[in-house]
């Protein structure tokens, strides 16, 4: 879909200067922040409200259902960097607009438009503006996911129908107690990638600020995500981080154990930073002592976590690599033949086991990229990387371009 420079001329044009629009409805939680100033609250009004002009002059009016705003400012629970000029948003701004009618078909016609909108629109907001051109309707049929929940349970409405009343089928996906298990595995798998893509960037150089915060950022995430985790498989996940803090704390305290312990201290830091992320210059060594004791610990609570929903003890990530069990169990052996056919360009495979779903290949091939140390020189171990990832490569670098690929297409 081409779209003019004078069609990205018009839309900036609106994003700055058109006022909100008219019956802008908002959900019960009024706030983008728990504590931010009232001119951070009302440039995030500001912006909303841009973004909803915005959308409004490039998709028609019948073709939209709602506008809602997810993440943590959609929750109420925004990311604050306090400053001395006052305070500015930190965390991606992340718009879903529900549209009539067939996904795929919206999401040809107007993917693009909205692209170059966020990409105009990311400037006046100060921070990363996303779209996702969505179908509750398509969402509401899919298995219960830790997505679908939080954006049922904690999103702000800015234009159109109430969420209740957009489509059926979203009771069950309103309730925290019908997550699968298998969702905090998945947290887990995308919070330590976060930490696999960071050890990278370390290593490089030169050591720079941004750098520092994506290590940083991405090291917070993994701690809130350990006790998001532990929270999801015992069924008491919640939408709101402070809420969870809350029951992590009393889960702490029930179970008296070292272990639960230490999950509720690294969730005190990633909470902390969630929602008053830091700026502050940081040394590299410093940054790398504190990555991999981060790293460490997310190593037991990968395993904990694998032994308690498969039924089965893994001594190391090896161990857990070469485990020849379904990490994916109840998933379509059919269906699973056609994603790696999809994801690895129809070429087909005798291993690994391609009747397996490909999110065990990147739970593999995580295993030994973050956690085995030599597998860039043990040959078994790079035999093995090399299958999971269906990559020739032999070095870290074109390993994590094939997992950073798999990632994408099968997380």
């Amino acid at each position: 879909m081409i779209i003019t420079n004078r069609e990205i001329a018009i839309l900036a044009e609106r994003a700055a200067i058109e006022p909100p629009p008219i019956g802008i409805e908002v959900t019960g939680r009024q706030r983008f922040t728990l504590d931010g100033d009232n001119g951070l609250e009302q440039h995030l009004e500001r912006t909303c409200a841009s973004i909803v002009s915005g959308i409004r002059g490039l998709i028609p009016s019948h073709k939209i259902k709602a506008v809602l705003l997810g993440g943590g400012y959609g929750r109420g629970e925004g990311g604050v960097l306090h400053g001395i000029a006052g305070d500015r948003p930190y965390n991606d701004m992340e718009f879903y607009v529900v549209l009539k009618g067939c996904r795929h078909v919206s999401e040809f016609l107007y993917r693009r438009r909205l692209d170059v909108l966020g990409e105009i629109l990311t400037h006046l907001a100060d921070v990363e503006v996303e779209f996702r051109v969505t179908s509750l309707a398509e969402l509401a049929f899919q298995p219960v996911s830790m997505f679908s929940y939080d954006l049922s349970a904690g999103h702000r409405l800015l234009w159109g129908a109430a969420f209740a009343d957009l489509t059926p089928g979203w009771e069950l996906h309103s309730r925290p107690e019908n997550i699968p298990q298998a969702e905090a595995t998945r947290l887990l798998m995308n919070r330590c990638s976060g930490l696999l893509f960071s050890r990278f960037k370390l290593e490089q150089e030169p050591f720079t600020r941004s750098t520092a915060d994506f290590v940083r950022r991405n090291v917070a995430k993994a701690q809130l995500a350990f006790g998001d985790a532990l929270l999801a498989a015992h069924g008491l996940y919640h939408w709101s981080c402070i809420e969870r803090h809350r029951r992590l704390e009393a889960l702490a305290q029930s179970k008296r154990s070292a272990w639960f312990d230490a999950v509720l201290r690294h969730h005190t830091v990633g909470v902390e930073f969630k929602l008053h992320p830091e700026m502050e210059e940081i040394s590299r060594d410093l940054m790398l002592a504190r990555h991999g004791e981060v790293t460490a610990f997310a190593l037991k609570c990968w395993l904990w976590l694998e032994a308690r929903r498969l039924g089965r003890t893994f001594r190391s990530a090896r161990a857990y690599a070469e485990d020849a069990c379904d990490k994916c169990p109840g998933s379509s052996p059919m269906f699973n033949i056609l994603l790696n056919l999809r994801i690895d360009g129809f070429r087909t495979r005798a291993k690994p086991c391609p009747w397996r779903h490909p999110r065990q290949r990147l739970f593999h091939s995580l295993s030994l990229l973050l956690w085995e140390t030599e597998a860039t020189d043990d040959p078994a171990l790079q035999k093995r990387v090399q299958m999971e990832l269906n990559s020739r490569g032999d070095s870290l670098g074109e390993w994590l371009a094939a997992y950073r690929a798999l990632w994408h297409r099968a997380r």
